[in-house]
């Protein structure tokens, strides 16, 4: 295993988020894999995307001056099935950020009882952050001219991510439709009147915390009542929050690139409604939020709330060791990952020795991909379910991602330790499906 480690690295040496993401799966199955050496190959095979796609954006702004962005696609596994991961669009987009996302992707899309998908991610260096809705428009028609090409319903089929959101969505659809003349399920978070799902914009979020609830009830406590301190205030952290007060918790912070906001008392549903108005109607920052009291500028949540349970939301490494120290003095008994691998390496190993209960992002955060999945099957039969029905399975499904890390954890000799649980449950699926199917 170490020599497949040190040939990747050679051929990644500019890649430091797609080597942490390797990393992590490997500490984690080393154990399978002396069981069963018969995947090593399957591993190195599984470390290298099948299709990696690259190209320019061109577009106008509104003041008639010309620019160019650079879109990707990472296409990383299709061994269940049809290419499926978000599209990002935000000025720290690389090729390593987009190759880590689309691994963790390709396991996480493991996990989901039921839906049959493959792994990837893609985006652009874009920042539609102060674009205008024109801008943005030309920008998203330009970009899928290109992806048009690569992309289908049983083929590829994108989402969105940080910075692409119903909007971006639907200039996309648009674009896509207008080119192939095909009204297909091509992009998951399309409006609900055009092809969507309901819950799909609540999904990640309120996945999250369903996990949450498993994890504590099988620990033998409640969601009720604990303090949580929440990071982002983007679509994961506002549904997140929003779920969080409808089960009797008390969320207490949520922040952005600019600051944090902490109401000890706790985040209310007004208080809620205003940052879902000020992000996604106005889209403004955190700074503009009527309790100036309670903003704090530059600010993380880690070093400041004390809480019972942690759950970062926002982007990938955003808790440091130092983080984890401080929430660890703070009294906290929890973190679970609801953005992308947002612990870094050394924080989520000193998490697990202090005893923290600790929920990894590939299983936490999976129950936007889960309702991906309702959604691809909703449009394949051209019917809509209710919101009822789509949360129940939301609901189902995360309880089921959570019992398969628990079980899996306890399979290879390393009981409640949900992050060898996660990646070993999806490796083992990944890596069968790859054997059965030949070295392709």
């Amino acid at each position: 295993m170490e020599q497949v480690r040190e040939r990747l690295e050679q051929r990644c040496p500019h890649e430091p988020e797609f080597m942490q993401a390797v990393d992590e799966m490997l500490s984690s199955i080393k154990s399978v894999l002396e069981k069963e050496p018969c995947y090593l190959p399957v591993l190195e095979r599984m470390l290298e995307p099948e299709r990696v796609i690259m190209f320019r954006v061109p577009w106008v702004t509104d003041d008639g001056e010309e620019r160019v962005n650079r879109g990707y696609r990472v296409q990383f596994n299709s061994a269940l099935g049809p290419y499926k991961g978000g599209l990002r669009f935000h000025p720290s987009v690389n090729l390593s950020i987009l190759k880590f996302l689309g691994f963790e992707q390709i396991f996480k899309n493991a996990l989901v009882s039921g839906v049959m998908l493959g792994g990837g991610k893609g985006g652009s260096d874009f920042n539609p952050r102060g674009r205008s809705d024109a801008e943005v428009m030309r920008f998203c028609q330009s970009f899928m001219t290109e992806l048009a090409r690569h992309i289908g319903p049983t083929t590829d089929v994108p989402a969105g991510d940080i910075g692409v959101g119903g909007r971006e969505i639907g200039f996309l659809f648009g674009q896509y439709k207008r080119i192939r003349n095909h009204f297909a399920g091509v992009l998951t978070g399309k409006g609900s009147d055009w092809g969507g799902s309901l819950i799909r914009p609540e999904a990640t979020g309120y996945g999250v915390v369903y996990f949450l609830k498993a994890y504590l009830e099988w620990k033998g406590e409640k969601l009720e009542g604990k303090r949580v301190a929440v990071s982002g205030s983007g679509n994961v952290a506002q549904y997140c929050v929003e779920k969080l007060l409808q089960e009797g918790a008390v969320p207490v912070s949520m922040s952005d690139s600019g600051g944090l906001v902490y109401e000890e008392e706790g985040i209310t549903k007004e208080k809620l409604d205003e940052v879902m108005e000020l992000k996604n109607v106005r889209r403004g920052r955190l700074s503009e939020y009527s309790n100036k009291e309670c903003y704090h500028d530059k600010k993380k949540p880690w070093k400041i709330v004390k809480c019972d349970i942690a759950i970062p939301c926002a982007t990938q490494n955003e808790v440091n060791l130092e983080d984890a120290k401080a929430l660890v003095e703070n009294g906290c008994k929890a973190l679970v990952e609801g953005a992308n691998m947002p612990t870094e390496a050394d924080a989520v190993d000193y998490v697990i020795e202090q005893g923290l209960m600790y929920g990894p992002a590939k299983a936490v955060n999976a129950g936007g991909v889960a309702v991906s999945g309702l959604e691809m099957s909703q449009d394949a039969s051209f019917v809509s379910w209710t919101r009822e029905d789509v949360d129940q399975k939301l609901h189902g499904i995360m309880d089921g991602i959570f019992k398969r890390c628990v079980d899996t954890a306890e399979e290879v000799g390393k009981p409640g330790n949900l992050m060898v649980g996660a990646n070993c449950a999806g490796f083992l699926m990944v890596a069968k499906a790859m054997k059965a199917q030949g070295i392709v």
